[in-house]
């Protein structure tokens, strides 16, 4: 099959699948090395997860069975390689480590892409309100530092010298409402470049994938 992976280097991917225990001890003891294979291959996994698979379960001296672990893999494949599921891997942003048969691919990668290609206008429009929320809030704590330090001022007994360094901060405070401001009407401007693109890609997609 050909190795084809979308969204990252192979090796890159790689060495996140191995960046953690893939099997319990139980697992590894139980030897359900089809079982395995069949959640793997539907899960999209390369082949070389049963290296990880290996290396997990070695410290409890058991060893795969390659065999029944591939043969089920291929199974799993079958389940996996499909125009919906290619969809619904795009739609969450998932890695595709070019899994499937080069007459699989031909339909499930356009899916995967379009997918993609919509996780990606949403994760521009959940970015822009974040962006926008933390302006504002950024803007509603300067305000109230601005007047508790007006306030201050107002005081009585402060010597020349306080006044001045409470006059600096309120200048300073000042700069970071307006810093503040800005952000949150550049955020207001992302959010509304990337709902436009949202609602252009759904469109898009409108009578080809349940959007």
């Amino acid at each position: 099959m050909k190795r084809l992976v979308i969204a990252g280097g192979l090796a890159a991917a790689a060495a996140l699948l191995g960046s953690c225990t893939t099997m319990s001890k139980d697992e590894c003891l139980a030897g359900a090395w089809g079982e395995k294979g069949y959640a793997d291959g539907t899960a999209g996994y390369p082949l070389t997860r049963l290296d990880d698979h290996a290396q997990a379960c070695a410290k409890y001296q058991a060893t795969p069975n390659p065999a029944a672990y591939e043969s089920a893999r291929e199974d799993g494949l079958r389940t996996y390689c499909t125009v919906e599921r290619g969809w619904s891997e795009g739609r969450s942003g998932n890695t595709y480590y070019g899994v499937c048969r080069p007459e699989e691919e031909a339909t499930f990668l356009p899916a995967y892409r379009d997918g993609l290609q919509l996780h990606a206008v949403e994760a521009a429009v959940e970015g822009a309100e974040s962006a926008l929320t933390s302006a504002q809030a950024r803007i509603e704590d300067r305000e109230d530092k601005l007047e508790a330090k007006q306030r201050e001022l107002g005081g009585e007994d402060l010597s020349d010298e306080q006044k001045e360094r409470i006059r600096d901060r309120i200048q300073e405070v000042r700069g970071e409402i307006r810093d503040a401001r800005r952000a949150a009407r550049q955020a207001r401007e992302a959010l509304d470049r990337a709902e436009l693109d949202l609602d252009r890609v759904r469109r898009e997609m409108i009578g080809r994938y349940p959007v």
